[in-house]
């Protein structure tokens, strides 16, 4: 049985204090990236752009297959070959998350730091996965999907350090369509964001929000 003991804080200004106290803005993981081994009945597994069920599938990824893992999540209960588990996931040379119960790694608790901090970061919204989102550390953009032609768009809201915000990027462009937008976030600064669905307005009402991840500028 897997064990799902990854934690998120809380919110964006209870992580910039724990930073700002500890000195820890530019600080490494405690633990580092790790190498699993994926164990399905022989099917190819979905590689997904966030960790939840009802998030696009990106790739997939052969059985047997070694994979590195470069930070651990919450997200979908999924049982697998190796248990149930509510733990994903994220490899960047893969572009996505894989359900840690597909993944052997010599032990049954979490092996890797937490995600959301430089690392490949991703969020969906609520439901069906109507909008997803993804903040792109390494050069500090945001891509947002709209996934659904449900006549909204796909919003990410995003906080600054410092509480600044909200912000917005828009996907306005249809279903299947995305955008890739800089945005102002220093680098080694904090930024705490959402995944929403909404209509575009001066004073959009933001629906369907996902849970906020919290990501720095690497």
């Amino acid at each position: 049985m897997k064990r799902s003991s990854v934690r998120r804080l809380a919110g964006f200004f209870l992580v910039l204090a724990a930073a700002g106290a500890l000195g820890l803005a530019g600080a490494t993981p405690a633990l580092a990236a790790a190498t699993g081994t994926v164990k399905t009945a022989g099917d190819p597994l979905n590689v997904r752009r966030a960790p939840s069920t009802a998030s696009s599938a990106v790739r997939t990824v052969a059985n047997g297959a070694t994979v590195t893992i470069d930070c651990q999540t919450q997200g979908t209960e999924v049982t697998g070959p190796l248990g149930k588990t509510t733990l994903w996931d994220y490899v960047p040379a893969l572009g996505g998350y894989i359900s840690d119960g597909y993944v052997y790694t010599g032990s049954d608790q979490r092996i890797a730091p937490d995600c959301g901090v430089g690392s490949g970061s991703a969020e969906c919204s609520t439901g069906v996965c109507a909008g997803e989102g993804q903040f792109r550390s390494s050069d500090a953009h945001f891509l947002v999907y709209d996934k659904d032609a449900d006549g909204k768009s796909a919003v990410v809201a995003y906080w600054l350090k410092g509480g600044a915000g909200p912000f917005y990027v828009w996907a306005s462009g249809g279903n299947g369509t995305h955008v890739d937008k800089a945005v102002p976030v220093a680098k080694g600064s904090w930024v705490y964001y959402k995944v929403c669905v909404a209509n575009a307005s001066a004073n959009p009402v933001l629906e369907a929000c996902s849970g906020g991840i919290t990501d720095y500028a690497a």
